[in-house]
């Protein structure tokens, strides 16, 4: 194994004083052109690099933001990810993916104090509200943003998609289409949005002279295994919903999928709408209705606060939150015909025979 080189030998063998080679190593302060040329040279032929911990520790910075996720999974969090590495970039930074299931253990929190000190910044994405770490960074003031969070009011910036008013426009966009019995599919309440997305789903429903029926909300905990899962129970019930909306695009090709294995047809029979828009939503058959998050809007955003905070700006611990946007796709139409006798809730009988389905083209 290499012997990892001191600055000390960098600048004996540059035949400068250790200050002289930090400075030239740095770029801080004046070094002469020739003098620069020796330690560079000298820091190349000794395989020599600057410890991060120590520049950070001596004021300098990491040019690092490091990213905290609880459970790296969903496809979402790839979309999110990657819009935040792209403006990273391009600010100068890059980024530093720390993954657990909880920050606040005692076996991850050294962990996360280190990484706290190498970076010059955090961006918390999606973090639990019961992971004790939220309150250690509001207690430590470090320079830092949170993304798609909803759970309760943080001591520093937020910056998401605007939960409710998207999840309400696309349970109207299923009531202009005559749908009257809609189910919702929840996700995990860690985050919050899930919650969200329910009280935007009861907003559009009551707005419409609906009463909101308990047995129609399932949870489906934000995987397309639960989506299924979810609408299999609903599809079981006496009076099965006509559309469906799941709280995110991954439990609405579950519930797809479902459908399908009752040789039922979506939009035809029931229809589906997602939240998210990640890629495969235009991928899969029929191509997924959803609400589309700016991700690429809200990566920037956090990039840009939370560099500004690094810079030595003053940030308040404001939420901004963008408007989701929906795309109509393949998976909504109009409700089929219902029975006016059952109060426009029962299916009539003489609904026509299933089609046949189509293999679907799905990317995940």
């Amino acid at each position: 194994m290499r012997k990892v080189s001191k600055l000390s030998e960098v600048a004996r063998l540059a035949g400068v004083a250790p200050i002289t080679a930090s400075r030239a190593i740095r770029g801080t302060g004046y070094v002469s052109a020739e003098a620069r040329e020796r330690i560079m040279a000298a820091a190349a032929q000794l395989h020599y690099t600057p410890d991060p911990l120590a520049r950070r520790m001596r004021g300098d910075r990491s040019r690092l933001l490091g990213v905290f996720v609880n459970h790296y999974g969903p496809v979402v969090l790839h979309e999110i990810i990657r819009a935040l590495s792209t403006h990273a970039r391009a600010t100068g930074y890059d980024l530093l993916l720390f993954n657990a299931e909880r920050f606040d253990s005692p076996d991850r929190m050294a962990t996360c104090d280190l990484l706290g000190k190498l970076c010059d910044g955090l961006l918390l994405v999606m973090p639990s509200a019961d992971d004790g770490f939220l309150d250690a960074l509001e207690r430590q003031q470090l320079a830092s943003v949170v993304i798609c969070f909803d759970a309760r009011p943080v001591a520093v910036p937020v910056v998401a998609a605007e939960n409710r008013l998207g999840a309400r426009a696309a349970v109207e966009h299923l009531l202009a289409l005559g749908h009257r019995r809609i189910a919702y599919i929840a996700g995990n309440p860690g985050t919050g949005q899930s919650a969200e997305r329910e009280r935007g789903y009861v907003d559009a429903l009551l707005a419409a002279g609906i009463a909101p029926d308990p047995a129609l909300v399932v949870n489906g905990a934000f995987v397309q295994a639960g989506g299924y899962a979810a609408t299999e129970r609903l599809l079981g019930a006496s009076v099965p919903p006509t559309a469906i909306f799941a709280a995110n695009d991954e439990m609405a090709f579950g519930a797809i999928d479902a459908i399908n294995s009752r040789g039922l047809t979506v939009p035809d029979d029931i229809s589906v709408i997602g939240f998210d828009d990640i890629p495969t939503a235009s991928c899969v058959f029929p191509k997924l209705t959803t609400m589309h998050q700016p991700f690429d809007a809200i990566a920037a955003y956090a990039v840009r606060e939370v560099v500004g905070m690094i810079d030595g700006q003053s940030t308040a611990a404001a939420r901004i939150a963008f408007p989701a946007k929906l795309v109509v796709r393949g998976s909504t139409g109009p409700a089929r015909q219902l029975d006016a006798d059952a109060e426009n809730l029962t299916p009539t009988t003489s609904r026509r025979p299933a089609r046949a389905r189509r293999a679907p083209a799905r990317g995940t």
